[in-house]
């Protein structure tokens, strides 16, 4: 069936009234916060640091002849 015009505005007013009751939908309120890193850089620059400088040692030590 048709709305009249009527109808229509009076769903458009009951609509208006019932988003206002439930306020404003969730994605609107929620704010994105940055997602922070599970391990901080002092950490993450301490494994590279020890990670490489063992890989750069043996290498040093293969290439040196010293076993």
């Amino acid at each position: 069936m048709v709305q009249t015009p009527q109808q229509r505005r009076a769903n458009e007013a009951f609509a208006k009234k019932q988003e206002v009751k439930r306020g404003k939908p969730e994605p609107v309120i929620q704010k994105k916060v940055p997602q922070k890193s599970p391990i901080s850089k002092f950490w993450l620059f301490a494994l590279i640091f020890v990670v490489c400088g063992g890989l750069i040692a043996e290498l040093l030590r293969i290439n040196s002849g010293y076993f």
